[in-house]
Protein backbone atom coordinates (compact mmCIF):
# COMPACT_ATOMS: atom_id res chain seq x y z
CA UNK A 1 0.00 0.00 0.00
CA UNK A 2 1.59 3.37 -1.04
CA UNK A 3 1.15 6.54 1.57
CA UNK A 4 -1.11 8.05 -0.40
CA UNK A 5 -3.59 5.20 -0.12
CA UNK A 6 -3.06 4.29 3.86
CA UNK A 7 -6.62 5.38 5.35
CA UNK A 8 -6.20 6.26 9.44
CA UNK A 9 -8.76 3.77 11.01
CA UNK A 10 -9.27 3.08 15.14
CA UNK A 11 -9.14 0.24 17.25
CA UNK A 12 -12.10 -2.00 16.82
CA UNK A 13 -14.81 -1.44 19.99
CA UNK A 14 -13.58 2.42 20.10
CA UNK A 15 -14.97 5.51 18.80
CA UNK A 16 -14.71 9.35 18.44
CA UNK A 17 -17.28 11.70 19.94
CA UNK A 18 -17.10 14.47 17.72
CA UNK A 19 -18.14 18.50 18.77
CA UNK A 20 -21.78 18.32 20.03
CA UNK A 21 -21.50 14.51 21.57
CA UNK A 22 -18.32 15.39 23.28
CA UNK A 23 -19.86 18.37 24.76
CA UNK A 24 -22.76 16.36 26.17
CA UNK A 25 -20.83 14.04 27.60
CA UNK A 26 -19.11 16.96 28.92
CA UNK A 27 -22.19 18.53 30.16
CA UNK A 28 -23.83 15.07 31.58
CA UNK A 29 -20.07 14.35 33.72
CA UNK A 30 -20.33 17.84 34.98
CA UNK A 31 -23.65 17.67 36.37
CA UNK A 32 -22.84 14.28 37.74
CA UNK A 33 -19.77 15.53 39.49
CA UNK A 34 -21.07 18.20 41.09
CA UNK A 35 -24.15 15.98 42.28
CA UNK A 36 -21.70 13.78 43.99
CA UNK A 37 -19.69 16.16 45.36
CA UNK A 38 -22.92 17.35 47.47
CA UNK A 39 -23.31 14.08 48.34
CA UNK A 40 -20.13 14.60 50.37
CA UNK A 41 -18.44 12.09 48.26
CA UNK A 42 -14.77 12.94 47.10
CA UNK A 43 -13.07 12.28 43.15
CA UNK A 44 -10.17 10.01 42.95
CA UNK A 45 -8.49 9.66 39.86
CA UNK A 46 -6.35 6.50 39.40
CA UNK A 47 -4.05 4.91 36.89
CA UNK A 48 -5.41 4.00 33.33
CA UNK A 49 -3.30 1.05 33.79
CA UNK A 50 -2.54 -1.77 36.91
CA UNK A 51 -0.35 -4.82 37.27
CA UNK A 52 -2.65 -7.98 36.25
CA UNK A 53 -2.27 -9.40 40.17
CA UNK A 54 -4.19 -6.50 41.37
CA UNK A 55 -7.27 -6.44 39.18
CA UNK A 56 -7.30 -9.92 40.32
CA UNK A 57 -6.97 -9.99 43.35
CA UNK A 58 -10.17 -10.22 45.50
CA UNK A 59 -12.62 -11.05 42.65
CA UNK A 60 -12.30 -14.46 42.15
CA UNK A 61 -13.76 -13.54 38.81
CA UNK A 62 -12.90 -14.40 34.71
CA UNK A 63 -12.22 -10.94 34.67
CA UNK A 64 -8.57 -11.50 33.05
CA UNK A 65 -10.28 -13.35 30.22
CA UNK A 66 -11.85 -9.67 28.87
CA UNK A 67 -8.90 -7.32 29.87
CA UNK A 68 -6.30 -5.80 27.30
CA UNK A 69 -2.72 -6.90 28.20
CA UNK A 70 0.88 -5.39 27.78
CA UNK A 71 4.25 -5.53 29.25
CA UNK A 72 6.06 -3.08 30.53
CA UNK A 73 9.95 -2.49 30.23
CA UNK A 74 10.39 -5.08 33.30
CA UNK A 75 7.82 -8.04 31.44
CA UNK A 76 5.68 -7.77 34.48
CA UNK A 77 1.52 -7.65 32.63
CA UNK A 78 0.17 -4.71 32.31
CA UNK A 79 -3.89 -4.38 32.09
CA UNK A 80 -6.05 -1.29 31.42
CA UNK A 81 -8.26 -0.58 33.92
CA UNK A 82 -11.71 -3.33 33.27
CA UNK A 83 -13.57 -1.47 36.02
CA UNK A 84 -13.18 0.89 38.67
CA UNK A 85 -13.81 -1.01 41.97
CA UNK A 86 -10.91 -2.71 42.29
CA UNK A 87 -8.36 -0.26 41.94
CA UNK A 88 -10.30 1.83 44.67
CA UNK A 89 -10.50 -1.14 46.42
CA UNK A 90 -6.34 -0.54 46.26
CA UNK A 91 -6.74 3.08 46.89
CA UNK A 92 -8.62 2.69 49.86
CA UNK A 93 -6.77 0.03 51.36
CA UNK A 94 -3.50 1.43 51.03
CA UNK A 95 -3.31 4.89 50.20
CA UNK A 96 -6.25 5.79 52.48
CA UNK A 97 -6.35 3.32 55.15
CA UNK A 98 -5.46 5.18 57.85
CA UNK A 99 -8.55 7.65 57.61
CA UNK A 100 -11.99 7.97 58.65
CA UNK A 101 -14.06 5.46 58.00
CA UNK A 102 -16.64 5.46 55.72
CA UNK A 103 -15.18 6.73 52.49
CA UNK A 104 -17.27 8.02 50.57
CA UNK A 105 -15.21 8.55 46.92
CA UNK A 106 -16.55 9.08 43.35
CA UNK A 107 -14.90 8.87 39.65
CA UNK A 108 -15.08 9.61 36.80
CA UNK A 109 -13.30 7.71 33.59
CA UNK A 110 -12.55 5.90 30.70
CA UNK A 111 -12.60 1.86 31.21
CA UNK A 112 -11.31 -0.88 28.52
CA UNK A 113 -13.30 -4.30 28.11
CA UNK A 114 -13.24 -7.11 25.39
CA UNK A 115 -16.76 -6.83 24.39
CA UNK A 116 -19.07 -7.80 21.05
CA UNK A 117 -19.27 -4.07 20.24
CA UNK A 118 -22.57 -2.52 19.27
CA UNK A 119 -24.44 0.15 20.28
CA UNK A 120 -24.32 1.49 24.34
CA UNK A 121 -21.51 -1.17 24.83
CA UNK A 122 -18.01 -0.90 23.36
CA UNK A 123 -14.14 -2.10 24.35
CA UNK A 124 -14.02 1.64 25.62
CA UNK A 125 -16.54 2.88 27.25
CA UNK A 126 -16.75 6.14 29.92
CA UNK A 127 -18.28 5.01 33.61
CA UNK A 128 -19.37 7.54 36.45
CA UNK A 129 -19.63 6.07 39.62
CA UNK A 130 -19.20 5.81 43.61
CA UNK A 131 -17.71 3.69 46.58
CA UNK A 132 -19.06 3.89 50.00
CA UNK A 133 -16.36 2.23 52.09
CA UNK A 134 -16.44 1.23 55.67
CA UNK A 135 -20.07 1.73 56.20
CA UNK A 136 -21.82 -2.10 56.70
CA UNK A 137 -25.58 -2.39 56.88
CA UNK A 138 -29.03 -1.32 54.75
CA UNK A 139 -28.32 2.23 55.33
CA UNK A 140 -24.69 2.46 53.25
CA UNK A 141 -26.95 0.63 50.82
CA UNK A 142 -29.55 2.46 50.83
CA UNK A 143 -27.83 5.65 50.08
CA UNK A 144 -26.19 3.89 47.19
CA UNK A 145 -29.58 3.30 45.80
CA UNK A 146 -31.07 6.34 46.32
CA UNK A 147 -27.64 7.99 44.78
CA UNK A 148 -27.98 5.86 41.92
CA UNK A 149 -32.06 7.20 41.43
CA UNK A 150 -30.78 10.76 42.17
CA UNK A 151 -27.79 10.04 39.10
CA UNK A 152 -30.31 9.08 36.83
CA UNK A 153 -32.39 11.78 37.04
CA UNK A 154 -29.73 14.71 36.96
CA UNK A 155 -29.13 13.01 33.83
CA UNK A 156 -32.19 14.16 32.10
CA UNK A 157 -33.76 10.53 32.84
CA UNK A 158 -37.60 10.17 34.30
CA UNK A 159 -38.49 6.68 32.55
CA UNK A 160 -36.31 4.10 34.64
CA UNK A 161 -36.39 1.62 36.76
CA UNK A 162 -33.25 0.22 39.47
CA UNK A 163 -34.34 -3.26 40.50
CA UNK A 164 -32.67 -4.46 43.55
CA UNK A 165 -31.50 -8.21 44.29
CA UNK A 166 -29.45 -10.03 46.97
CA UNK A 167 -26.67 -12.68 46.00
CA UNK A 168 -27.32 -14.24 49.17
CA UNK A 169 -30.89 -15.68 48.76
CA UNK A 170 -29.44 -17.63 45.62
CA UNK A 171 -26.30 -18.47 47.93
CA UNK A 172 -28.37 -19.95 50.80
CA UNK A 173 -30.74 -21.93 48.50
CA UNK A 174 -27.12 -22.89 46.91
CA UNK A 175 -25.53 -24.01 50.23
CA UNK A 176 -28.77 -26.50 50.72
CA UNK A 177 -28.96 -27.79 47.38
CA UNK A 178 -25.67 -30.44 48.14
CA UNK A 179 -24.94 -29.85 44.01
CA UNK A 180 -21.06 -29.59 43.16
CA UNK A 181 -19.33 -26.28 42.45
CA UNK A 182 -18.73 -26.52 39.00
CA UNK A 183 -22.78 -27.16 39.02
CA UNK A 184 -23.70 -24.04 40.89
CA UNK A 185 -21.59 -21.97 38.94
CA UNK A 186 -22.79 -23.14 35.81
CA UNK A 187 -26.71 -22.71 37.59
CA UNK A 188 -25.47 -19.05 38.11
CA UNK A 189 -24.25 -18.28 34.90
CA UNK A 190 -27.34 -19.36 33.27
CA UNK A 191 -29.14 -16.75 35.87
CA UNK A 192 -26.86 -13.76 34.97
CA UNK A 193 -27.51 -14.62 31.29
CA UNK A 194 -31.08 -14.86 31.76
CA UNK A 195 -31.22 -17.80 30.27
CA UNK A 196 -34.02 -19.95 31.01
CA UNK A 197 -33.84 -22.79 28.31
CA UNK A 198 -30.43 -23.40 29.41
CA UNK A 199 -31.22 -22.77 33.28
CA UNK A 200 -33.69 -25.91 32.65
CA UNK A 201 -31.63 -28.01 31.03
CA UNK A 202 -28.81 -28.09 34.03
CA UNK A 203 -31.40 -28.27 36.69
CA UNK A 204 -33.06 -31.37 34.93
CA UNK A 205 -29.33 -33.00 34.68
CA UNK A 206 -28.71 -31.95 38.28
CA UNK A 207 -30.13 -35.01 40.34
CA UNK A 208 -32.55 -32.21 42.68
CA UNK A 209 -35.64 -33.05 43.10
CA UNK A 210 -38.46 -31.24 41.11
CA UNK A 211 -39.46 -29.36 43.82
CA UNK A 212 -35.83 -27.71 44.54
CA UNK A 213 -35.54 -27.26 40.66
CA UNK A 214 -38.83 -25.73 39.96
CA UNK A 215 -38.08 -23.63 42.41
CA UNK A 216 -34.46 -22.34 41.06
CA UNK A 217 -36.30 -22.27 37.86
CA UNK A 218 -38.27 -19.69 39.14
CA UNK A 219 -36.04 -17.25 40.66
CA UNK A 220 -35.28 -15.26 37.45
CA UNK A 221 -39.18 -14.70 37.35
CA UNK A 222 -39.14 -13.11 41.04
CA UNK A 223 -39.60 -9.72 40.63
CA UNK A 224 -41.81 -6.84 42.19
CA UNK A 225 -42.66 -5.21 44.94
CA UNK A 226 -42.44 -5.95 48.89
CA UNK A 227 -45.41 -8.66 48.09
CA UNK A 228 -42.70 -10.92 45.60
CA UNK A 229 -40.72 -10.90 49.04
CA UNK A 230 -43.04 -12.09 50.99
CA UNK A 231 -43.93 -14.98 48.01
CA UNK A 232 -40.03 -15.69 48.26
CA UNK A 233 -39.90 -16.00 52.04
CA UNK A 234 -42.78 -18.63 51.76
CA UNK A 235 -40.77 -20.65 48.78
CA UNK A 236 -37.23 -20.90 51.02
CA UNK A 237 -36.23 -22.58 54.36
CA UNK A 238 -33.10 -21.48 55.02
CA UNK A 239 -31.82 -18.70 56.87
CA UNK A 240 -29.26 -17.25 54.96
CA UNK A 241 -32.02 -16.67 52.04
CA UNK A 242 -34.22 -15.44 54.42
CA UNK A 243 -31.82 -12.98 55.95
CA UNK A 244 -31.17 -11.69 52.53
CA UNK A 245 -34.90 -10.98 51.71
CA UNK A 246 -35.18 -8.99 55.13
CA UNK A 247 -32.10 -7.24 54.26
CA UNK A 248 -33.99 -6.12 50.71
CA UNK A 249 -36.97 -5.21 52.95
CA UNK A 250 -35.08 -2.92 55.07
CA UNK A 251 -33.45 -1.42 52.33
CA UNK A 252 -36.63 -0.29 50.74
CA UNK A 253 -37.93 0.81 54.06
CA UNK A 254 -35.20 3.35 53.85
CA UNK A 255 -35.25 4.23 50.29
CA UNK A 256 -39.02 5.74 51.30
CA UNK A 257 -37.58 8.17 53.40
CA UNK A 258 -35.18 9.17 50.47
CA UNK A 259 -38.40 9.54 48.41
CA UNK A 260 -37.13 7.29 45.52
CA UNK A 261 -38.72 4.22 46.02
CA UNK A 262 -41.13 4.64 43.38
CA UNK A 263 -38.54 4.02 40.88
CA UNK A 264 -37.35 1.02 42.88
CA UNK A 265 -38.50 -2.68 42.76
CA UNK A 266 -36.85 -6.50 43.49
CA UNK A 267 -35.58 -8.58 41.14
CA UNK A 268 -34.05 -11.84 42.51
CA UNK A 269 -32.63 -13.07 39.36
CA UNK A 270 -30.02 -10.24 39.39
CA UNK A 271 -26.67 -11.71 41.03
CA UNK A 272 -24.06 -9.49 38.53
CA UNK A 273 -21.49 -11.35 36.71
CA UNK A 274 -19.02 -10.85 39.16
CA UNK A 275 -18.38 -13.22 41.76
CA UNK A 276 -17.15 -10.50 44.34
CA UNK A 277 -20.52 -9.15 45.33
CA UNK A 278 -21.78 -10.43 49.05
CA UNK A 279 -25.12 -8.84 49.40
CA UNK A 280 -27.26 -6.40 47.79
CA UNK A 281 -26.72 -5.97 44.18
CA UNK A 282 -28.58 -2.99 42.04
CA UNK A 283 -29.13 -2.48 37.88
CA UNK A 284 -30.96 0.06 36.43
CA UNK A 285 -33.15 -0.15 33.41
CA UNK A 286 -34.93 1.82 30.87
CA UNK A 287 -37.07 1.04 28.13
CA UNK A 288 -35.80 0.08 24.60
CA UNK A 289 -32.28 -0.86 25.74
CA UNK A 290 -31.39 -4.00 26.42
CA UNK A 291 -29.15 -3.60 29.16
CA UNK A 292 -28.42 -2.02 32.12
CA UNK A 293 -27.33 1.67 32.44
CA UNK A 294 -26.51 1.06 35.88
CA UNK A 295 -25.22 -1.79 38.44
CA UNK A 296 -23.56 -2.08 41.45
CA UNK A 297 -23.73 -3.96 44.92
CA UNK A 298 -22.38 -4.65 48.15
CA UNK A 299 -18.89 -6.27 48.01
CA UNK A 300 -17.35 -6.72 51.85
CA UNK A 301 -14.45 -8.64 51.49
CA UNK A 302 -12.33 -7.06 48.38
CA UNK A 303 -10.95 -4.87 50.57
CA UNK A 304 -9.87 -7.66 53.04
CA UNK A 305 -8.02 -9.04 49.66
CA UNK A 306 -5.61 -6.02 49.68
CA UNK A 307 -5.02 -6.05 53.76
CA UNK A 308 -7.91 -4.08 55.28
CA UNK A 309 -11.02 -5.60 56.29
CA UNK A 310 -13.79 -3.05 55.72
CA UNK A 311 -17.26 -3.48 53.97
CA UNK A 312 -17.95 -1.71 51.20
CA UNK A 313 -20.77 -0.93 48.44
CA UNK A 314 -20.79 1.34 45.20
CA UNK A 315 -22.29 1.55 41.81
CA UNK A 316 -21.09 2.38 38.22
CA UNK A 317 -23.26 4.13 35.22
CA UNK A 318 -22.37 4.15 31.59
CA UNK A 319 -22.58 7.85 30.36
CA UNK A 320 -22.86 6.49 26.57
CA UNK A 321 -25.54 4.88 27.81
CA UNK A 322 -27.39 7.42 29.33
CA UNK A 323 -26.53 9.37 26.53
CA UNK A 324 -28.59 6.53 24.15
CA UNK A 325 -31.33 6.44 26.54
CA UNK A 326 -32.09 10.03 26.51
CA UNK A 327 -31.51 10.17 22.26
CA UNK A 328 -34.25 7.56 22.57
CA UNK A 329 -36.44 9.03 24.89
CA UNK A 330 -35.95 12.46 22.88
CA UNK A 331 -34.27 14.38 25.71
CA UNK A 332 -31.73 16.81 24.74
CA UNK A 333 -28.54 18.00 26.43
CA UNK A 334 -28.65 21.82 26.69
CA UNK A 335 -25.46 22.47 24.91
CA UNK A 336 -24.46 26.22 25.03
CA UNK A 337 -25.27 28.41 22.15
CA UNK A 338 -22.00 30.26 20.94
CA UNK A 339 -22.46 33.50 21.90
CA UNK A 340 -20.05 36.53 20.24
CA UNK A 341 -18.00 36.35 16.69
CA UNK A 342 -15.93 39.00 16.20
CA UNK A 343 -14.95 40.47 12.62
CA UNK A 344 -12.62 42.65 11.45
CA UNK A 345 -11.18 44.72 8.24
CA UNK A 346 -8.09 44.90 6.41
CA UNK A 347 -5.52 46.09 9.00
CA UNK A 348 -7.77 46.12 12.68
CA UNK A 349 -7.00 42.63 14.51
CA UNK A 350 -5.30 43.84 16.95
CA UNK A 351 -8.30 45.90 18.49
CA UNK A 352 -9.89 42.85 17.29
CA UNK A 353 -7.73 40.87 19.56
CA UNK A 354 -8.52 43.26 22.71
CA UNK A 355 -11.98 43.40 21.92
CA UNK A 356 -12.32 39.22 21.94
CA UNK A 357 -10.01 39.18 25.26
CA UNK A 358 -12.54 41.57 26.91
CA UNK A 359 -15.48 39.42 26.10
CA UNK A 360 -13.82 36.48 27.16
CA UNK A 361 -12.83 38.21 30.59
CA UNK A 362 -16.79 38.86 31.03
CA UNK A 363 -17.70 35.35 30.85
CA UNK A 364 -18.66 35.17 27.41
CA UNK A 365 -17.79 32.40 24.79
CA UNK A 366 -16.14 34.39 22.02
CA UNK A 367 -14.45 33.39 18.38
CA UNK A 368 -12.36 35.72 16.50
CA UNK A 369 -12.09 35.34 13.24
CA UNK A 370 -8.59 35.16 12.00
CA UNK A 371 -8.64 36.63 8.69
CA UNK A 372 -10.24 40.31 7.65
CA UNK A 373 -13.69 40.22 5.85
CA UNK A 374 -15.80 42.68 4.75
CA UNK A 375 -19.16 43.22 6.75
CA UNK A 376 -21.82 42.01 4.95
CA UNK A 377 -19.66 38.22 4.56
CA UNK A 378 -18.92 38.34 8.41
CA UNK A 379 -22.63 38.74 9.04
CA UNK A 380 -23.49 35.56 7.25
CA UNK A 381 -21.43 33.63 8.75
CA UNK A 382 -21.98 34.79 11.74
CA UNK A 383 -26.30 34.09 11.21
CA UNK A 384 -25.36 30.73 10.06
CA UNK A 385 -22.99 29.23 13.03
CA UNK A 386 -25.52 30.30 15.27
CA UNK A 387 -23.87 33.18 16.86
CA UNK A 388 -25.66 35.64 19.40
CA UNK A 389 -24.05 38.59 18.37
CA UNK A 390 -21.59 39.72 15.69
CA UNK A 391 -19.28 42.56 16.63
CA UNK A 392 -16.98 43.57 13.30
CA UNK A 393 -14.04 45.90 14.48
CA UNK A 394 -13.91 48.60 10.84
Amino acid sequence: MSKNQFVPQIPYGTRDLLLREAKQKRIVEGSLAELFSRWGYDEVVTPTFEYIETLTVGTGSDMHQHVFKFFDNNNRILVLKPDMTTPIARVAATRLKDGPLPLRLFYLTNVFRHEQAQAGRQCEFYQAGVELLGAPGPAADAEVVALAVETMLESGLANFQVSLGQVDFINGLMAESGLTPQCQQQIKCAMVSRDLVGLGEILATSGLTRGAQALLQQIPLLHGQEEMLNKACRLVNNDLSRRALDNLADIRRLLAGYGVDRYVNFDLGIIRDFDYYTGMVLEGYTPGLGFPLCGGGRYDKMLASFGVDNPATGFALGIERVLLAMERQGISVSVPAPEVYIAWAEGRLSPAIEAAQQCRKDGRRTKLALAPAARDKAELLASASGYEELIYIE
